[in-house]
């Protein structure tokens, strides 16, 4: 071409273009300021230009050559928009480019799911520029918008099994979205989020009201997905940023299975340690729902000498109490059962220290149990398999049971268990006298709320009689009634005699315990029984 200057273009280093520099010259600002000052010497009519972070790159620059040799047309679609959007900013195209961009990037509602998708990754690959511009977060709106517009046509159920949520998954669904205007299917679609969008999609969908449960079972297909195949760092990176925005969701939108399976999983990712505390906190707040079975983490992997990874439980125990001001009373015994059964099951541990044990079984309010005699029995266990401890440690451990709670049989047996202090025996007893005490005044109360409640309806009887009692007063036989009391006076002291009879028994029973512990030479210790596996 006659007078034709060819320049050298070298975009990101990913691709070169020749054009003539006076044509791209005629449109763009940016080049007809930098060769408006640049002198072309020599024989050589040849230039080149590196552009460096270019956005949209090769692909935005050659739709910019293309309108700038097509005498400044070019036909404009959903496909194209943002690439042009991009370099025209870029290389201050005239007014005219820039004018129809932002005319197409208005029509955004009216794109379908596909062209949307299309955009949306165009906005992550040139992330900088699409964020700083404010288009992305057009992009995102129009998503979630289309996402809200489905869920209200066509709801998924609440459960993550269901079948509505299984056909979300299926490619043939997903492939019929994509024609759609209104998509009733996205998880497999937004897969294609990175760590840079995920939390503006995320909190964009919290903005719009999107059902809390709907969001965290999408964070949990994705992370599934994504750390499929990935490396270790981007792993660790991908799982703290979805614990981050789990945590900013209700914590009844998910369970504690999926989010122990994260806990799992994430152990060999080296957490940061506020992103850990996040997870346990959100794990513990559900204890309630956990098993026996996922509780008993090995304590391997902590470097621990112990088989169970206690420390976690207890971290579990604590952020559970912290979850709510007044935890309900059945969540609560739920867990008293649970640390019932995990105590038991791990009580037989002989590098379990003591401080660890009393911690579990001092970590929940009495309330949380209505019987001590599960715990009694881990204690006794404890105490058969660390039998080297000093009375002062056994102390420590044994004042956690509250012998108010313990049943008849486990206080007797108490009374005569010789890997128990002295002193926790003689409690047992006086707990034991003290409820059949107790048991007494409630019959002797009962007996007589019954009789005055019988004499009574028999007064109110009279008193609706009152001409027939005194035309058959002398007919009457009083002394029945004084006979029946005399029964019952005689069957209560019959019960009182039966009960000094049992008090005393124990009584005996312990003054011969006490004795043999005082003259034996060995404390009156019985040998140990071998701990069961």
């Amino acid at each position: 071409m006659e007078g034709a200057c060819v320049l050298e273009v070298d975009v990101n280093g990913e691709e070169k273009f020749f054009v003539d520099k006076n044509v791209l010259s005629r449109f763009s600002g940016r080049l007809s300021k930098l060769f408006g000052k640049t002198s072309v010497t020599g024989t050589s009519k040849t230039l080149k230009v590196i552009f460096h972070g270019l956005p949209g790159g090769p692909d935005a620059f050659e739709l910019m050559t293309k309108f700038c040799y097509n005498n400044g047309s070019i036909q404009i679609t959903p496909i194209n928009t943002l690439l042009l959007h991009f370099i025209a900013h870029f290389m201050e195209m005239t007014h005219d480019l820039i004018m129809q961009t932002e005319k197409s990037l208005e029509c955004i509602p009216y794109w379908t799911w596909c062209e949307t998708l299309i955009a949306f990754q165009q906005c992550q690959e040139f992330f900088q520029a699409s964020n700083s511009s404010g288009v992305l977060d057009k992009i995102i709106d129009s998503l979630v918008r289309r996402i809200v517009t489905a869920s209200d046509t066509s709801p998924l159920s609440s459960s993550p099994d269901s079948s509505a949520l299984r056909l979300s998954f299926d490619t043939r669904s997903t492939l019929s979205m994509r024609n759609s205007n209104h998509p009733s299917s996205w998880f497999e679609d937004l897969l294609i989020l990175n760590s840079d969008t995920i939390e503006k999609f995320i909190n964009c969908m919290v903005s719009r009201k999107v059902d809390h449960s709907t969001i965290s079972r999408f964070l949990f297909y994705y992370l599934k997905h994504r750390n499929l195949n990935a490396p270790t760092d981007e792993k660790r990176k991908t799982t703290e940023i979805i614990i981050g925005l789990f945590y900013s969701l209700d914590t009844d939108s998910f369970s504690f299975k999926s989010l122990f399976g994260i806990l799992r999983m994430s152990s060999s990712l080296d957490l940061s340690k506020c992103c850990r505390s996040r997870l346990e906190s959100m794990v513990g707040s559900q204890i309630d729902e956990a098993t026996l079975d996922s509780l008993l983490v090995s304590a391997a992997d902590q470097g621990m000498q112990c088989l169970y990874d206690v420390n976690l439980v207890l971290r579990f125990l604590k952020y559970f109490l912290q979850s709510s001001v007044q935890i309900c009373v059945k969540r609560l015994k739920k867990v008293g059962s649970l640390m019932d059964l995990y105590i038991t099951e791990v009580a037989p541990d002989p590098k379990l220290k003591p401080s660890k044990f009393v911690a579990l079984i001092t970590a929940l309010p009495d309330s949380s149990r209505e019987s001590h005699d599960a715990m009694y029995r881990a204690i006794d266990m404890y105490l058969q398999v660390h039998s080297g401890l000093a009375q002062e440690e056994k102390m420590k451990i044994c004042c956690a049971i509250n012998y108010e709670k313990l049943s008849s049989e486990s206080c007797k047996h108490l009374a005569g268990n010789s890997k128990f202090p002295s002193r926790t025996g003689i409690q047992a007893l006086i707990s034991q006298h003290s409820k059949l005490k107790n048991l007494l005044q409630v019959q002797d109360t009962n007996y007589l709320r019954k009789f005055r409640n019988s004499t009574h309806k028999e007064q109110q009887l009279n008193d609706t009689e009152n001409e027939q009692v005194i035309l058959y007063a002398k007919r009457v036989d009083i002394s029945m009634e004084d006979d029946k009391l005399k029964a019952h006076l005689e069957g209560m002291q019959w019960k009182a005699m039966e009960l000094e009879k049992i008090c005393s028994k124990i009584q005996n029973q312990m003054t011969r315990i006490m004795k043999i512990k005082l003259c034996s030479p060995n404390g009156g210790l019985r040998s140990l029984p071998k701990l069961c596996s």
